[in-house]
């Protein structure tokens, strides 16, 4: 399912508190806070995934080759995401044709891409990394330490449970 789908607004965030319509209704009060949390973490989930630049995509794969030194083979970079390799190099074609990268093939190995970055994608990932540390220190501004505190163990009770559910 697509986050559109998932959304049911076609891209555009629910807004908070208004949930699909082929929801069931709640059965009880704690079914109704519940349903209320999901919906909650499901907009987080949401504006991160479009807002704060997803887990794969230009921005993501840019700041890993730069974090590298500028400089990594395609296969090192396809192990540190979970796309398919045409995936991976669909990305790196728009990242190639916009200037932001150079592909070259290994002098060591030629069945090897050598993924590098060019001036302007250099720059591009300083300024993604620039805002990925903007974000964090703006997104739990409305929370105190020991809130931010209490909210990361609750987090982590919470994926504890969730991970459990899946065996």
């Amino acid at each position: 399912m697509t986050a559109e789908e998932a959304s049911g607004t076609c891209g555009l965030p629910r807004p908070l508190g208004k949930e699909p319509e082929d929801q069931p209704e709640p059965e009880n009060a704690e079914d109704m806070l519940a349903k209320q949390i999901l919906n909650g973490l499901g907009y987080c989930g949401h504006y991160l995934h479009f807002h704060g630049g997803g887990a794969s995509g230009k921005a993501p794969i840019i700041c890993l080759i730069a974090k590298h030194g500028g400089k990594i083979s395609q296969q090192e970079l396809g192990l540190h995401f979970a796309l398919k390799p045409g995936s991976l190099s669909e990305i790196l074609s728009k990242c190639e044709a916009i200037g932001l990268i150079e592909r070259s093939r290994s002098t060591e190995d030629r069945r090897q891409l050598i993924i590098k970055l060019t001036e302007e994608g250099m720059r591009q990932a300083e300024l993604e990394q620039a805002a990925r540390i903007k974000f964090r220190s703006e997104a739990f501004s409305a929370l105190t330490l020991k809130e931010r505190e209490q909210l990361l163990t609750m987090l982590e009770k919470i994926r504890n449970t969730w991970e459990g559910l899946d065996d």
